[in-house]
């Protein structure tokens, strides 16, 4: 019923646009992040009015961009701040005030009716499952663990070999005309292998079907700017007609399902990427070596979530480790679902 409850309250925020207003106390990188979620995401029905901190918010975005946010003012004048602003919401983030005024704010925000968040100091470690116990007076978290290594995983790999086996099944007259379109389209490989990094950190030829033709003396050499992510038409386009239609539909990455067949991948999982830019995002972004408790995904929960090609790199590091530490069949189940739907939305676009 709750499950019910809560996808029914996001398909009416989504469609209705109706969202509460919301009063984030903190000014750290923490509550920059919510105030970038709240609106990447309306159907969680939050919409931030300002946040309450002891100074204006600091530059503390990857992208270097401001929440643009107002000020509203301090902590201890919060009864003051929710009145004016007529916010029935309250996201409490990280913020350099004492614990007695935090505690006095949410109170106040309790009397007045409005629904409070917070942001747990060990959030990394915070899984869906986890559930709150008192000993005594005193409550604790006790955290769930996903064992990348454990039977769990050991039963996903075995499915996954299951299921791909049948879906190559099923998929063998659309894998042998894709095969033969691309040996008709140019000349070269029917597929293009290329080196990733998978579990562990140990590297593997991930397989695609060859979208480009080979490389010609004309064509310019290319240079990747500073703060691209990898990814999309790199250099001059040197894609065949075919190879358009593989990539916009991602047909071009089925044969990674004998990738999976291999054992090298999973059929969902954080995607591989090119072993140059993992020694680099590895040095820039919090977590990014993290993905790499578990085998590389065909698809994965950042790419339903929109984030592939020139995405945010850091943004997909998050979903990926939030896939990891709360997963489940049944949330493979989700993404594949998903991903078969975004497949098909963007080939009917």
């Amino acid at each position: 019923a709750r499950l019910i409850r809560i996808v029914v309250q996001r398909m009416l925020r989504t469609r209705f646009g109706s969202a509460a207003p919301t009063i984030v106390l903190g000014n750290d990188p923490i509550a920059h992040q919510l105030v970038s979620r709240t609106r990447q995401f309306p159907e969680y029905g939050l919409t931030p009015v300002g946040y309450v901190g002891e100074a204006p918010i600091a530059d503390v975005s990857p992208g270097g961009e401001l929440p643009d946010l107002p000020h509203l003012g301090l902590p201890s004048d919060f009864e003051a701040i929710a009145r004016r602003t007529g916010a029935e919401e309250l996201i409490v983030a990280f913020a350099p005030t004492e614990d007695r005024v935090l505690v006095g704010a949410i109170r106040t925000a309790h009397r007045l009716g409005m629904r409070v968040w917070v942001v747990p100091r060990l959030y990394d470690a915070v899984g869906v499952n986890t559930r709150v116990e008192h000993i005594g007076g005193l409550p604790l978290m006790v955290l769930p663990h996903v064992n990348p290594k454990g039977w769990q995983f050991a039963l996903k790999g075995v499915l996954d070999r299951v299921l791909t086996a049948f879906g190559l099944l099923l998929l063998s007259p659309v894998f042998l005309t894709l095969m033969l379109l691309v040996r008709l389209s140019s000349p070269g490989p029917i597929f293009f292998a290329q080196e990733r990094i998978g579990r562990d950190g140990l590297p593997f030829d991930c397989l695609k079907f060859r979208s480009m033709r080979p490389p010609r003396a004309s064509d310019a050499a290319f240079e990747r700017k500073a703060g691209d992510a990898p990814g999309g038409v790199e250099g001059v386009d040197r894609r065949t007609r075919i190879g358009k239609i593989m990539r916009q539909t991602s047909l071009d990455e089925r044969p990674q399902l004998l990738n999976v067949l291999r054992g090298d991948m999973s059929l969902v999982g954080p995607r591989p990427e090119r072993p140059e830019y993992v020694d680099l995002f590895e040095m820039q972004i919090r977590r990014y070596g993290e993905r790499h408790r578990v085998k590389a995904g065909v698809t994965g929960w950042a790419q339903v979530h929109g984030l592939r090609g020139q995405t945010s790199i850091a943004d997909r590091a998050e979903w990926d480790n939030y896939y990891i530490e709360n997963w489940s069949i049944w949330l493979d189940v989700k993404i594949l679902f998903l991903t078969v739907l975004a497949v098909l939305k963007r080939a009917e676009d």
